[in-house]
C-alpha cells in the first residue's frame, strides 16, 4: 500500500513563490509516519517548499489541517480526489469543524491520531475506510517518537521540533487549544522525551507544547532531566510560571534560551474579557518580567488587539511597553476568532462576523480582522489591522533592533543567541509587509473545491458583511 502525507501551505500569490522564511520541520507528519505500519510505502510532500506531484501513484492521502491552511488543504484534496485517490484529514480544524472538513475528505480524524491512524491505514488497505474516526478520550503518548526520516534532503530551519506534552489548563476565550483538548493535558514519559532530544542534531530545540508550564511539577521533572544534555531550547509558557523560582532556575539550568508568552493586553479589564486574569496575579507583569530577566530568559511577547474597549491608545502604550522591556521578539496581532472557540460563538451570536467562514472566503486575506470591533473608543476592523502593521514596523525598525541588540544582560548575553538575534529580527522585519494581504490557499488554483458527497462542486460563500 502507498500512503502520501502532505503539509499544506498557508497561501500563495499567483506568480510568486511560497513565503519560506519560517519553514520548520512539521511535527504532525512525522508522528503519522511513526504510527504507520512498516510495510506501507510512505511518501511526504511539503507544499510550502515544492509543488505537490498530484500524478504520483498513491492509494491514500493524509493532511493535517489548521484553520489557516484549510482552504489550501481542500484544494489539494480536490486535486487528489479528481484522480480517484481517497483523502483523510485530521488536525485542529478537523476537530473544530468536522462537518465542514467531511465535505472534502473520505475520512475525518477527530482528536489525536495515536490510537486512530493505524486503524485508518488498516481500513483503507482493506477497502472499508470509514467517514469518521473519533477517539473516546485522550490517548497515551507513550511509545511514539516522530519519524524524522521524512525530512531528509529538505532544507528546513536549523531548529528541531519536539513535544513533551499537549493541552493547557487555562480557558482563554480566543484559544482553540481549550476546544481541542477540553482544558486537559497529557504528557509523554520524561525518559522518552530525553532519549529523543539526545538524538537531535540541530543547535536549537523548540518544544511545541501548547504550554510547557501547564503543570509545573511535571515541567520541573522534565527540565531536571534535560540539565545533563546541555542543549538549547525554547518553548511556550503561561506567565504564571514566571512567579515560580524553582521552575525558572531549572529552565535556565536546562538550557532555556527563551519563552513565547502571551501578554495579550496591558489592561486588566481586557484580560477579564479574555478570561486571562491569571496574567495579572502575583504582582503582575512587573514582577514576572523582573524574575525572567534575572534568570536571563528571553521573551517572545505576544499582544492581541481588536477586543472591545481598545482604542488607539492601546497600540501606543503596548508598543512603548515592548520597547521599554527590550523583548527579544514581539508580535502585535489582531485577535482571530477560530471556529469552535468561545470567542467565535460570542461574535456569531452578536452578529459581528464579517464573513460566513473567513478561512474559506475568497475575499479574506491574511491580516484582515474578520469581525466588527465595538465600544465607545473602538477602531474599525481595517484600522485595527493597519495599526497592528504599524506597531510591528516600529518594533522591528532598524533603530529598535539595534537598541535591543545592546541588551547584553539578556538578549545578547550569549554568542549563539546574540548572533541569532540579528538574523531573526531581520526576518521578522522583512515579513511585516510580506504576509499582509496573502490569500489563503493557492490563488492560482483553477476550478471549484470538489465535495465528497456527489453534490455540485462548491465555491466558498462570499462576504456576509
Amino acid at each position: 500500500m502507498r500512503v502520501t502525507l502532505v503539509q499544506p501551505c498557508l497561501g500563495r500569490r499567483v506568480g510568486e513563490p511560497t513565503i519560506r522564511s519560517w519553514q520548520m520541520e512539521p511535527l504532525a507528519p512525522a508522528v503519522l509516519a511513526a504510527l504507520t505500519p512498516h510495510d506501507v510505502d510512505l511518501s511526504f510532500h511539503d507544499d510550502r517548499m515544492v509543488p505537490v506531484p498530484f500524478d504520483e501513484p498513491t492509494d491514500l492521502v493524509a493532511l493535517s489541517v489548521e484553520t489557516y491552511t484549510a482552504r489550501r488543504a481542500y484544494q489539494i484534496a480536490s486535486e487528489y480526489r479528481k484522480r480517484g485517490v481517497p483523502v483523510v484529514m485530521g488536525g485542529f480544524h478537523a476537530t473544530l469543524v468536522p462537518d465542514e472538513v467531511a465535505r472534502y475528505a473520505e475520512a475525518v480524524v477527530v482528536g489525536e491520531a495515536e490510537e486512530l491512524w493505524p486503524r485508518v491505514v488498516d481500513d483503507a488497505r482493506s477497502g472499508r475506510l470509514q467517514p469518521l474516526y473519533q477517539s473516546p478520550g485522550r490517548p497515551s503518548l507513550a511509545g511514539v517518537s516522530p519519524d524524522r526520516s521524512l525530512f531528509a534532503g529538505k532544507r528546513y530551519l536549523s531548529v528541531a521540533l519536539a513535544e513533551a506534552g499537549r493541552g493547557c489548563r487555562f480557558g482563554c476565550e480566543f484559544c482553540a487549544v481549550q476546544t481541542f483538548f477540553g482544558r486537559s493535558r497529557s504528557w509523554r514519559p520524561v525518559d522518552e522525551v530525553v532519549a529523543e532530544v539526545r538524538g537531535l542534531a540541530k543547535p536549537l530545540v523548540f518544544f511545541v507544547d501548547d504550554n510547557i508550564a501547564a503543570d509545573l511539577d511535571r515541567a520541573k521533572e522534565l527540565l531536571a532531566a534535560l540539565v545533563p544534555l546541555k542543549i538549547r531550547w525554547v518553548s511556550q509558557a503561561s506567565l504564571d510560571a514566571a512567579h515560580d523560582e524553582e521552575f525558572l532556575a531549572l529552565a535556565r539550568a536546562s538550557g532555556c534560551q527563551g519563552l513565547l508568552v502571551g501578554f495579550e493586553t496591558l489592561e486588566p479589564s481586557e484580560l477579564a474579557r479574555m478570561n486571562k486574569t491569571f496574567n495579572a496575579q502575583n504582582g503582575g507583569y512587573a514582577e514576572a518580567l523582573a524574575n525572567l530577566r534575572r534568570h536571563r530568559i528571553r521573551l517572545y511577547a505576544t499582544f492581541l488587539f481588536g477586543y472591545d474597549g481598545q482604542g488607539p491608545g492601546a497600540f501606543r502604550e503596548t508598543l512603548a511597553f515592548a520597547l521599554h522591556h527590550k523583548f527579544y521578539l514581539a508580535a502585535f496581532n489582531h485577535v482571530t476568532p477560530f471556529p469552535g472557540t468561545p470567542l467565535y460563538g460570542r461574535l456569531e451570536r452578536e452578529g459581528r462576523l464579517l464573513f460566513d467562514r473567513w478561512w474559506l472566503d475568497p475575499g479574506y486575506r491574511y491580516g484582515m480582522l474578520p469581525f466588527t470591533p465595538e465600544g465607545p473608543s473602538a477602531l474599525s476592523a481595517q484600522e485595527v489591522a493597519d495599526r497592528c502593521v504599524e506597531a510591528r514596523s516600529a518594533f522591528f525598525g532598524v533603530g529598535s533592533i539595534l537598541r535591543r541588540a545592546l541588551d547584553f544582560q539578556v538578549n545578547c548575553a550569549s554568542p549563539f543567541m546574540g548572533a541569532s538575534f540579528l538574523g531573526i529580527n531581520y526576518l521578522m522585519r522583512r515579513e511585516v509587509l510580506q504576509r499582509r494581504g496573502l490569500p489563503l490557499g493557492d490563488e492560482g488554483f483553477r476550478g471549484p473545491l470538489l465535495p465528497v458527497d456527489g453534490a455540485a462542486p462548491e465555491r466558498p460563500a462570499g462576504s456576509a458583511g
